[in-house]
């Protein structure tokens, strides 16, 4: 069993409400009006015990930025992050340690996120190290165990980072927030720097560890294929907010919102036989220094009227379990 947390399953483990992050830009040479680059702009969503949460979008769109800020990796602007009954939105690092074995993270790097300087069994050993009582001989156990459970060999315990494939460092990585029995493991596009074939091993890998040990995740990454298998549901970005938010099946099946559409259409379908109507974009992605007024997605969306320039959607629910911020949903006057 994992954490010593207590909750209902039927209680989000993970509740996020409002957050966002705006990053200040410096003044030029003359000075001038104060301007914030907005990384993540009031994003809300609920991540059940034991579920895999993707987010997905373009790069840029802030989901990396949003998975810092709910590990508290980045403090929030604004906005609440309630984590197991407790706020720790604003926590200091000592305030937030007691939530630190309980609520991992998987970085995307699998080489620089890991120190290159120490052996692979002291990587993993850190975290335990510091969080747990373990010593010695029990530690050393703990090791063997982790190690086989993510697929690497005992003798490789002595390696340096260096040593391993990106696929076997990235299990390393795996290894290391397994190993203080987390609750919830934020990954961060944790195969993006993998080759495709050893993506789908690690993948499976997360997967099977879910099943065992009734791990909670949220994933954050930008192939969509990868996303629709590990996933139970999906919540698309853009530019910053959530546009989209839904069952797996029910996002890749029925998309509601047109980004989400687009999204969809740039994925190779693998049967000539089957069509589907293609969404298509025009112009750049903004600015987030400067972003459109109204929605954000009007300056690229071919189904845009005046309301989308002026009046910024809501999210809401259009059928069950998938709801969307998209004024062609909404009800028109």
């Amino acid at each position: 069993m994992n954490s010593n947390i207590t909750q209902s399953d039927t209680r989000p483990i993970l509740s996020v409400n409002g957050l966002s992050k705006r990053f200040p830009i410096k003044r030029g040479l003359f000075g001038g009006a104060r301007k914030y680059l907005h990384a993540v702009d009031d994003v809300s969503f609920d991540l059940g015990r034991k579920e895999t949460l993707g987010i997905v979008g373009e790069s840029g769109c802030g989901k990396s930025t949003t998975a810092r800020m709910v590990v508290r990796l980045s403090r929030p602007t604004s906005g609440r992050i309630d984590f197991a009954g407790s706020d720790i939105t604003n926590l200091s690092p000592s305030e937030m340690r007691p939530h630190r074995s309980d609520l991992q993270f998987v970085f995307q790097d699998p080489y620089s996120s890991l120190n290159q300087r120490m052996r692979a069994a002291d990587i993993v050993a850190e975290p335990i190290v510091n969080f747990t009582k373990l010593r010695g001989s029990d530690l050393r156990d703990r090791l063997a165990w982790l190690f086989d459970r993510v697929g690497l060999r005992q003798d490789m315990m002595h390696r340096f980072p260096h040593e391993f494939s990106g696929g076997q460092r990235q299990r390393l990585g795996i290894a290391r927030a397994l190993a203080v029995n987390p609750s919830v493991i934020v990954a961060d596009e944790p195969v993006s720097a993998l080759d495709v074939s050893v993506q789908a091993q690690v993948i499976n890998l997360m997967m099977d560890l879910q099943e065992e040990f009734d791990l909670t995740y949220l994933f954050i990454a930008h192939d969509l294929a990868v996303v629709q298998h590990i996933s139970h549901r999906v919540a698309v970005m853009y530019l910053g907010k959530i546009v989209e938010i839904a069952d797996r099946d029910s996002l890749f099946s029925d998309p509601q919102h047109p980004y989400t559409e687009a999204l969809l259409d740039s994925v190779p379908i693998p049967d000539p036989d089957m069509r589907r109507e293609s969404v298509a974009l025009s112009g750049e992605v903004p600015s987030p220094i400067n972003p459109p007024s109204g929605c954000r997605f009007h300056t690229r969306c071919p189904f845009a009227f005046d309301r989308c320039r002026h009046e910024i959607p809501v999210m809401r629910q259009v059928k069950p379990n998938h709801s969307v911020a998209c004024h062609l949903r909404e009800p028109q006057s």
